[in-house]
């Protein structure tokens, strides 16, 4: 995420609301963020940063700021600790992501962003489609996902409505 400056990396902090982040380079959806959420904390560190988008998915309040600032800001508070474990609950979901989705097939990557999906809360998932979810997050074929999740309705294993998961009864490990 950059600012005015495109060569000036910013520190984004969602106070309300729901964001998906995006990676800019291919528009590859990383995930749902919930506030409160602190994006770009690490920017200031590296030259070659990933840069991402945030879309909002509801209404959202916030403000970003140049990350050197937040990195000042950091230092004069003296709250590296909790910067520190912040990036390092990102880094364990990014490592999550990673285990379930790289080097895995169709199904086993669709399965893991269900049982993730199974793991919001209502409101999270009365909000987000499911085909368009996973779609975004893995690009595997619309049509790959869409056959899987109705035989995985028809079997009686997910429960949707218009689109949204509502349940999980059972996944089975193997398609």
């Amino acid at each position: 995420t950059t600012g005015n400056n495109d060569d000036e990396p910013l520190t984004v902090v969602i106070q309300s609301g729901l964001t998906a982040v995006h990676r800019k380079s291919d528009e590859l959806l990383m995930g749902i963020a919930r506030a409160p959420y602190i994006h770009g904390l690490s920017a200031w560190i590296n030259d070659n940063y990933l840069e991402y988008s945030l879309i909002a998915q509801t209404p959202c309040t916030g403000f970003y700021l140049p990350a050197s600032t937040a990195c000042e800001l950091i230092q004069e508070a003296h709250v590296w600790q909790e910067a520190f474990c912040w990036l390092s609950w990102l880094n364990h979901l990014l490592g999550k992501r990673d285990i379930q989705l790289i080097g895995n097939n169709s199904y086993s990557q669709i399965r893991a962003m269900l049982l993730n999906m199974a793991e919001w809360d209502d409101a999270l998932r009365s909000k987000i489609g499911v085909m368009n979810h996973i779609q975004r997050s893995t690009r595997i074929s619309r049509s790959v996902v869409a056959e899987v999740l109705a035989a995985l309705r028809q079997g009686n294993y997910i429960n949707m409505s218009r689109g949204k998961l509502v349940s999980i009864n059972r996944l089975p490990t193997d398609y």
